[in-house]
This record gives structure tokens, C-alpha cells and sequence, in this order.
């Protein structure tokens, strides 16, 4: 596969992942997931998760997942390079993951003293990456080895922080974000 086809193929496959996030920045708000409370004086999560930001991005997830499924073969027909398609579980378990590990850096930003929105270089460009990752890898060992080659895994590890800080830097530009990273 040349470096072109392990882009498309990288940003294909990781589309499900990649969208939650933001569409629990626009479309969450609610009930945060902590309700409130404190672990060693320090919110648990912070007001920024919460039960219908991370139930709404999963669904976006994993609708997107289903919609690209439908379309993989026409447009990887039209770009020559096979696209993957996302069984129900790895579509979930994707999205899903995506929500979990951005809620698993929030715990950590809280727990090393980080207020919501402080910056945690790393963490904050790959967090819903390993989370996506790790639970498509074990929902789907098969699924996940077919389409997450090593080239195309160290594609993922390079474009997403670039793609995270490009995104972020739009909707702060749009008042949806209250810091640009």
C-alpha cells in the first residue's frame, strides 16, 4: 500500500472515532457524569462530560460508521484503494472508545491538578485515539488487524494530533470552544 492509499485508508477507518468528540462539544451539555462530586478535593471529570454528550457523540459515531459502510466500495472504487467497512461492534466499540478515552484523560487532567480546558500536550491529541483503538482491537481482533497495519497505525499516530489541533483551532475560531486546543 503506497502512503497515499495508507492515509485515505488511516482517516477512513478512523472517521468513527474522530467525530464523536466534537459532536459532544456541540450537541452534549447536560448532566455531567461525575454528578458533581470530588475525588481528593478535585472534581472526578468536570462539567465538560456528560451522560448526553458522550450517549449523543456515540450514536454520531456510530451512525457515521454505518453511513460509510454503505458507501466504502463506490468511493474506495473511485479512489483505487479498498476502504473498510465497520460491523455494528466495531462501529460501537469505536465511537464508544472514542467518548472513554477522552473521559480517561479528563480523570487524569484532574487528578495532576489540570483544570478543564488546561492544555496536557499528547494526552489531549491521542487520548480518544487509544481509547478507539484499544476497544475496536478487542471487540474485533480480526477486523482490527486487517485494517489497522502498522503503517496505517503509525499514519493514525502522526495525522490525528495535527487533525485534533486543526479542528480545535476551527471551533474556537467559532466561539463553540472556549481554548484553541
Amino acid at each position: 500500500m503506497d502512503l497515499v492509499s495508507t492515509l485515505v485508508v488511516a482517516f477512513w477507518a478512523m472517521l468513527p472515532a474522530y467525530v464523536p468528540n466534537n459532536a459532544a462539544v456541540l450537541l452534549g451539555g447536560g448532566r455531567p457524569i461525575d454528578g458533581g462530586r470530588n475525588l481528593g478535593g478535585r472534581r472526578i471529570l468536570g462539567d465538560g462530560k456528560t451522560w448526553r454528550g458522550t450517549i449523543v457523540g456515540t450514536g454520531v459515531g456510530v451512525g457515521l460508521a454505518l453511513l460509510l459502510s454503505e458507501v466504502a466500495a463506490s468511493v474506495g472504487d473511485a479512489a483505487n484503494v479498498a476502504l473498510p467497512t465497520f460491523p455494528l461492534p466495531v462501529a460501537f466499540a469505536l465511537a464508544f472508545g472514542a467518548m472513554v478515552g477522552d473521559i480517561g484523560a479528563s480523570f487524569l487532567k484532574r487528578r495532576t491538578g489540570r483544570d478543564r480546558g488546561a492544555a496536557f500536550p499528547g494526552l489531549d491529541q491521542l487520548d480518544f485515539v487509544v481509547g478507539a483503538l484499544g476497544l475496536a482491537a478487542v471487540v474485533d481482533p480480526a477486523w482490527f488487524g486487517e485494517w489497522f497495519t502498522v503503517p496505517v497505525l503509525a499514519a493514525v499516530v502522526v495525522v490525528t494530533p495535527l487533525l485534533h489541533i486543526g479542528t480545535n483551532g476551527v471551533a474556537y475560531a467559532l466561539d463553540l470552544k472556549e481554548e484553541p486546543w
